[in-house]
């Protein structure tokens, strides 16, 4: 046998690592579950059929015509309604089953949870044209809105947070993160689901953007790359643990732009129609019509080996 010295002390390994599985600050583990967890893998396909439902003939199927798109359209929906569903249950039934009975209503608001959902989808979709627009008049570098949805990690994220946040509105456990942290793998812009966020809004490259889960921000946003709205640090009650269901994070007016890699941390207000210079750190906030940038000193130039 090829690594007979390795293969010799896999159940050592293996011990040594299963015994752990009952030590620890927290369990870590999901053995002998009442239910089963959701799929990661179910929420996302499914999530990505929504895309194909928000932008047809961009994602997914191509060739579609205003004669078969609601045929094809249907067809989605219907994938995602059972596959939703199913996945909604498992996260509620996995988040309190605690009597048989409680299954049926675990469905029944899985059930209840897609149809509120499926409503909003058309205010869901108005929302993410805009954020398209914005996208193309924000950005010169943009030949048309087509280059924005087919090519822009922002817009990625934003359709993702769009729809986790309707979730984390309707109640739904697990799987508005599930969506959202997708989204953070894939685009590196981190939104939590239950940040509010108005219309218009814009992200330009994005790489290291965080927004913070009580985040609010306007309409007609612009952000640029590593802009974070954060918390400073969080309050605890008398015995050690964090409040939680605080507001913690910036509130952002209508029409601020927040250039690349500013922080902004705590609940601070930025007015309307404020600027935010790159590499800000804010804890205070902002009057509205306001510019904000960093007193530097002006880079010094040298020629040659002249020591800077």
């Amino acid at each position: 046998m090829r690594y007979a010295r390795l293969h010799a002390r896999l159940r050592e390994f293996t011990d040594a690592l299963t015994r752990t599985y009952g030590a620890g600050p927290v369990p870590g583990h999901n053995l002998e579950p009442r239910h089963v967890l959701p799929s990661r893998a179910a929420v996302i396909e499914a999530l990505k059929r929504l895309f194909e439902a928000f932008f047809p003939g961009f994602v997914g199927r191509q060739f579609l015509t205003h004669a078969n798109v609601a045929f094809h359209t249907g067809a989605l929906l219907d994938e995602v309604a059972e596959e939703l569903t199913e996945q909604i249950y498992a996260a509620v039934c996995h988040e309190g089953l605690n009597e048989e009975g409680d299954r049926e209503r675990c469905r029944g608001f899985a059930e209840d949870a897609v149809i509120r959902l499926f409503e909003r989808l058309p205010e869901v979709r108005r929302r993410l044209l805009l954020d398209v627009q914005a996208g193309y008049d924000g950005d010169p570098a943009a030949k048309n809105a087509n280059e924005v949805i087919f090519s822009y990690p922002g817009l990625v994220a934003i359709a993702t947070y769009r729809v986790a946040h309707e979730l984390e509105l309707l109640g739904v456990p697990l799987l508005p993160r599930i969506m959202t942290e997708w989204a953070h793998s894939r685009t590196g812009i981190d939104i939590h689901p239950g940040a509010t966020i108005g219309e218009r809004f814009f992200i330009d490259h994005g790489t290291g953007v965080v927004i913070g889960e009580t985040s609010i921000i306007g309409n007609n946003v612009k952000l640029y790359q590593g802009v974070t709205l954060g918390a400073l640090s969080f309050p605890k009650d008398e015995r050690g643990n964090l409040i939680r269901g605080l507001r913690r994070h910036p509130e952002i007016g209508d029409n601020v732009v927040i250039y690349g890699g500013a922080t902004l941390l705590g609940s601070v207000t930025i007015g309307e129609g404020a600027v935010i210079g790159g590499n800000v750190w804010l804890t205070q906030s902002v009057p509205p019509h306001t510019k904000v940038i960093n007193d530097t000193q002006v880079p010094r130039f040298t020629r040659g080996r002249e020591e800077a």
